[in-house]
């Protein structure tokens, strides 16, 4: 088979002036993508397969040094219209650009961490569908000793992606509702005392999980939020001055809604700062939401549907071992000096207030690392940097009064910050 993907090595390609159709080398389908996409990579999607985008003009002569890979830093990922191409003829499927910050990567299947990240993804697949920046920020959050905090509007599937994922990864699931209310004795666990025993003992808190989801951590005073610092830094809870140990691994995913901000606390920036990224979880696609809509409306109990159609395929014990292990992949002096330029630079940014701290320095560094092991390398690049650099920034930086008068927006401050200084060539 050639790089193209096709079975003949001479597919039938056609092309306008604005775009390509080309078959798929292993079902057949015909896709379609912009012309100006040559020489990428393009997943089928009804039979996921990945190929090189083939070029309609002549091919270059035998032993051309051209490598199209390294101009294809987006996967393109076709709609998919539901139909079988053996049973009938489809139309071209349009192609559509996924973003750095949500395109997954490309799992080295000659490594373990490489085999286990596409497991993971394949099995989350089944039931979750899209969000890529959430589900690879998670797993790199949790393979990092990190946290989330996750900012979207109701309904997008959070607690359905920790079910999942504490499902998938053979660890314990907990969920704590954040109200005004609420007290840090409800989420540590307080003493109670024992009749029988006529002596107090200490009853643990929802706390005591392994994939916590503190959903809409923003509508708890500041006493509340103070419970968390604690837990988050050091991995245990200490009550009437004895500490009770956190089963490893422990991942926090706290969630806001960015819309209403009546009855809401800001948090804190200490406890922000906690954070290792702030993942932004915004509606799906057109063509994922029709997936969405076909697969969960079928009035299956979800316990159900999580048990048949969902496999552990690791356990805490692998996790540990393999988080413990990223710390061998090597990061290059250069790369080491790229990501300090990054965080020292958004402390001289004109349109932020404060800048971020070196534990931002230091979470990219562990996320470089982390997205290395899972693309099957033992080696950090800068693309590792790039593709997690505002998802640990975007929490840590503050706007001046006048970006906010002006309404500038993060994210967009920081692609031009990080664009701004020069990618190491390693």
């Amino acid at each position: 088979m050639s790089d193209t993907g096709f079975h003949d090595g001479t597919p039938a390609i056609s092309s306008t002036a604005n775009e390509i159709e080309f078959p798929c080398g292993n079902c057949g389908r015909i896709l379609k993508v912009p012309s100006v996409l040559v020489g990428r990579k393009a997943r089928c999607p009804q039979c996921a397969f990945v190929q090189t985008i083939p070029d309609p003009s002549p091919q270059p002569p035998p032993g051309s040094t051209e490598d199209s890979a390294e101009l294809a830093p987006a996967t393109i990922v076709g709609h998919d219209s539901g139909q079988s191409h053996a049973n009938r003829p489809s139309p071209p499927a349009t192609a559509q650009v996924i973003s750095e910050a949500q395109r997954l990567p490309s799992a080295g299947s000659n490594t373990e961490t490489g085999r286990l990240f596409q497991r993971i993804t394949d099995e989350i697949s089944k039931v979750y569908i899209g969000q890529h920046e959430l589900v690879l920020g998670s797993l790199v959050a949790l393979f990092s000793s990190g946290h989330i905090l996750i900012e979207s509007v109701p309904g997008l599937g959070k607690t359905l992606f920790v079910r999942v994922l504490g499902r998938v990864l053979g660890c314990e699931f907990g969920r704590i509702q954040f109200t005004a209310d609420l007290m840090p004795s409800d989420i540590t666990g307080a003493p109670i005392f024992d009749l029988k025993q006529q002596e107090f003992r200490f009853r643990p808190g929802p706390v005591f999980t392994q994939l916590l989801l503190a959903d809409e951590i923003n509508r708890s005073p500041a006493k509340t939020h103070a419970a968390l610092l604690e837990i988050m830094q050091e991995y245990r809870v200490t009550v009437d001055g004895k500490s009770h140990e956190l089963n490893r691994p422990f991942l926090v995913m706290a969630t806001q809604n960015p819309i209403e901000s009546e009855g809401t606390y800001n948090l804190p920036e200490a406890q922000l700062d906690r954070f290792m990224f702030k993942l932004v979880a915004d509606y799906p696609q057109a063509e994922d939401e029709a997936r969405i809509l076909e697969m969960h409306s079928l009035q299956i109990d979800l316990n159900q549907r999580l048990m048949s159609q969902i496999s552990p395929v690791t356990n805490p014990e692998e996790i540990m071992r393999i988080t413990r292990g990223s710390s061998d992949i090597r990061v290059d002096g250069r790369l080491i000096d790229y990501i300090n330029q990054l965080v020292r630079l958004t402390r001289r940014w004109p349109q932020f207030h404060m800048g971020a701290s070196p534990r931002a320095g230091i979470a990219l560094m562990q996320a470089a690392r982390t997205l290395a092991a899972f693309a099957g390398r033992d080696y950090a690049v800068p693309d590792d940097v790039v593709q997690l650099a505002r998802a640990a920034l975007r929490h840590r930086v503050i706007l001046t009064a006048e970006a906010e008068v002006e309404g500038r927006d993060v994210d967009e401050l920081l692609t031009e910050l990080i664009r701004s200084v020069e990618v190491p060539r390693l």
